[in-house]
Formats: C-alpha cells, sequence, structure tokens
C-alpha cells in the first residue's frame, strides 16, 4: 500500500478548508483516510492558517510516506521538512 499525504477539501462552495491525511493513495481525494494530520485555510489571513501535528507528520514520513507538493510546501513552511531531514542525517 503506498501511503500519501495529502489534502482533502472540506468547507462550503467557494470557501475552502482543507484537511492534512495519511492515506491510500488508490483512495478517491475526499475519501476515507488512514490518520489525520492537521488542516489548512487558504481563506483565512488574519488566523493561523496551518495547523500541523509535528509529531504525527514526521511519524508518517519516516515510514515512507510520499507527500504531494503542496503538502511539502506547507511542511517546509512549518520546518517539518527540515527537521525530518536532520534526522535522516542522524541516522546515518
Amino acid at each position: 500500500m503506498a501511503v500519501k499525504l495529502r489534502l482533502t477539501r472540506m468547507g462550503a462552495k467557494k470557501r475552502p478548508t482543507y484537511r492534512i491525511v495519511a492515506t491510500d493513495s488508490r483512495r478517491p481525494r475526499d475519501g476515507q483516510y488512514l490518520e489525520l494530520i492537521g488542516t489548512y485555510s487558504p481563506i483565512d489571513k488574519e488566523e493561523n492558517q496551518v495547523k500541523i501535528n509535528e509529531e504525527v507528520a514526521l511519524k508518517w514520513l519516516n515510514s515512507g510516506a510520499i507527500p504531494t507538493d503542496t503538502v511539502r510546501n506547507l511542511f517546509s513552511k512549518e520546518g517539518i521538512m527540515k527537521k525530518f531531514a536532520d534526522s535522516k542525517k542522524k541516522d546515518k
């Protein structure tokens, strides 16, 4: 089973919010997921747009889950990809 970290769309019409989830790559975009990692709200500029559970995200990255381009960018802004790269270097 190929696990991907990707966004699922939530919210009202023309007011999207997204959940960052770990899911099987063969599942539909808004289908069943394995675990909720965080949320992303691109509309709300004043509020904190991204909320990510860092421990869960690192757990899935270490187990081989592949993030989509958008999720990778969100993780990079939050510093999660740097921590993941540092942990990979530390293991070697």
